[in-house]
């Protein structure tokens, strides 16, 4: 169990409380990014459907090929629902070039790339499952995308042989394609109540093999009414049915909700830890071996992250200099902000800019005013689906109306 789970402790209380039937019905994986938690998530969905029917004779043992455990594997199964908002995109990517690179090299270990890269797709397009969109007016739009991702997936069937290098090549370019369009056009940044209302109702109902599993990502970041529709559910959770919640952030978390789950803690892997996750799970070569997982998923970006703060610099500079910058050609320079990581990056680096100098009383209130307005803007784009250069274009309105405040406080010496 939880082989794929590396140092990570809660693993082996999570082992302890499933071998002892005394896992309850709703828990919270808690701890910093890029710890496992949606690993483990997806692990414990896996060992809780797994038939047990397999030559090991054990539950959930890594190696089962029983019927659940495949589509476990491949994330194909119709008992798991995944919501809540996460950036795919870096990972997609990442899992891509190990993919293509180990097929090329007829590597040990392609089998395990393909599962990545399919994996990690699915991890995107679950969220998107008819079971939390129905009856929602963008369906008709996202299902063809998914569609056509689920189609060129099959392509990659693990039980199927691999096609030549450029057409895998291609399948791929195509699925990474569709992915960036579903993420950049409906992926939300705050669940989406009537997703848990939905959930609600299929959770009611009868499986017809093993365990339910509902998996919420960042659950901090869940609005208050989100919250609420939640807490009804868990105050009285179906039969057979297993909630799991992720978060960065247990005490952004409402208290009510921490009342009805156990919480399983992550914790920050050490440098060489990091550095070992980065070469087992994305077989990264030569200087990349050495990355720590977050700097290396960030070598996918289509802009470095230090690009993107020389432009928010240069951006916040001209507008307190009393110049409007071409909100187009700032949106071009940092690639569309595509992924969103991007926005996030230009729009902290405006607000790091903004503190320079110093912190008096004045320049506390500018500072405040900038981070509202920065705010609104990543909002504007990741909730209510504004276009960035229309995003950025009500930004410079909005900063240019504090630029004689900001110099007033000595943001111009």
């Amino acid at each position: 169990m939880f082989d794929n789970l590396l140092y990570q402790n809660a693993s082996s209380l999570l082992r302890e409380d499933i071998l002892t039937n005394r896992l309850p019905g709703a828990i919270l994986l808690s701890g910093p990014s890029s710890s496992g938690k949606l690993t483990c998530a997806l692990e414990i969905a896996r060992i809780l459907s797994c038939s047990g029917e397999n030559q090991y004779r054990q539950r959930g043992h890594w190696l089962c090929e029983c019927p659940s455990c495949k589509k476990n594997k491949e994330l194909s199964n119709t008992n798991v629902l995944l919501a809540g908002p996460r950036d795919c995109s870096l990972e997609i990517l990442a899992a891509k070039k190990a993919f293509l690179q180990a097929s090329f090299d007829n590597a040990s270990f392609l089998q395990a790339t393909r599962y990545l890269f399919i994996r990690s797709v699915r991890k995107l397009t679950l969220r998107f499952s008819q079971v939390l969109w129905e009856g929602d007016d963008k369906l008709s739009k996202l299902a063809p995308v998914v569609a056509s991702i689920d189609e060129q997936m099959e392509k990659l069937n693990p039980e199927k042989s691999l096609p030549d290098s450029d057409k895998l090549e291609k399948i791929c370019d195509d699925i990474v394609k569709n992915c960036d369009k579903l993420s950049s056009s409906f992926m939300y940044d705050s669940l989406p109540i009537n997703q848990i209302r939905r959930a609600s109702t299929w959770a009611h109902m009868k499986s017809v093999s093993g365990k339910k599993i509902f998996i919420i990502e960042n659950a901090e970041r869940m609005l208050e009414s989100v919250r609420n529709a939640l807490l009804k559910i868990l105050e009285e959770p179906p039969e057979d049915m297993v909630f799991i919640l992720t978060t960065s952030n247990r005490g952004a978390v409402m208290p009510t909700i921490l009342s009805r789950v156990r919480t399983y803690n992550f914790r920050e892997r050490s440098a060489i830890q990091q550095k070992e996750v980065v070469q087992r799970v994305f077989h990264a070569r030569g200087s990349e071996e050495n990355l720590l997982i977050s700097d290396y998923l960030q070598l996918f970006l289509p802009v470095k992250p230090a690009e993107i703060k020389k432009s928010s610099s240069a951006y916040f500079s001209y507008l307190m200099s009393g110049q409007i910058p071409l909100s187009d050609v700032i949106v071009k320079e940092c690639a569309s902000f595509e992924p969103r990581f991007l926005l996030k990056i230009f729009l902290v680096g405006i607000m790091e800019e903004a503190k320079k100098g110093g912190l008096s009383p004045v320049r506390n209130e500018v500072c405040s005013r900038i981070t509202e307005f920065c705010r609104e803007a990543y909002n504007s784009v990741s909730v209510f689906n504004v276009s960035p250069v229309a995003a950025i274009e009500r930004l410079s309105r909005d900063l240019s109306s504090v630029k004689r405040l900001w110099a007033e406080s000595g943001g111009a010496q």
